[in-house]
């Protein structure tokens, strides 16, 4: 996903909430990383998921196949991966310490989908269609989401003082990722109709209401 940088600030100034400007080195790599993934969306768009190889990827995006691997560990890695776990845990660590850690999260996570929203909807759409349809790439999602947990359970454990690996961290970590993978497959499922974030604050209202049929 794309940052949520402030453009009216000088480029040595971060606006708070932001990761600090990339370097040339940094910049570099993630203008591949994207040209890859577009490269990648536009190629599966036209002819099909499995149709799409890793050497039509590398063309298309005008690299070697072994910079794509350098990369994405695989084809379904490209279709997930984005920009946004960074982001998402430094907005994290910019919450007020107070806050209760579900509100925490509801504020980080409105606030990424709607700049990719705003942004890349239509490759927002498209991966969700892949989640729906592609086996190994919803297999592959949890994997992915295992990092994000990661990234996520330590800036809670350093606000709360506890280990990232502190079990009750792990689940509540778990549990609202959780959710938000299943509000997006049924997002998916249901003709991606309605108000995908309106959707994500209801499952985490369930979570906050303890889990209550």
């Amino acid at each position: 996903m794309t940052t949520m940088a402030a453009t009216s600030r000088p480029p040595s100034v971060s606006a708070p909430g932001t990761p600090p400007p990339l370097g040339l080195r940094e910049r570099k790599k993630l203008k591949t990383r994207i040209a890859i993934r577009r490269a990648t969306y536009r190629l599966i768009s036209e002819q099909g998921y499995d149709a799409t190889t890793i050497e039509q990827i590398a063309e298309a995006a005008e690299v070697s196949p072994s910079t794509v691997f350098r990369y994405f560990a695989t084809k379904e890695d490209i279709v997930l991966t984005d920009e946004y776990d960074p982001i998402m845990e430094t907005e994290l660590r910019n919450r007020p310490a107070d806050e209760p850690p579900l509100e925490s999260l509801r504020f980080i996570m409105a606030k990424a989908l709607t700049a990719f929203l705003a942004s890349e909807e239509e490759e927002l759409r498209q991966r969700t269609r892949l989640m729906v349809e592609v086996p190994a790439i919803r297999a592959r999602m949890t994997e992915t989401m295992s990092d994000t947990a990661k990234v996520l359970a330590r800036a809670l454990a350093d606000r709360s003082g506890r280990s990232p690996d502190d079990l009750e961290v792990r689940v509540f970590i778990a549990a609202v990722l959780g959710a938000l993978r299943e509000v997006t497959l049924y997002w998916g499922e249901h003709g991606q109709e309605g108000d995908l974030i309106a959707m994500i604050n209801q499952a985490l209202d369930t979570l906050e209401g303890g889990l209550t049929l």
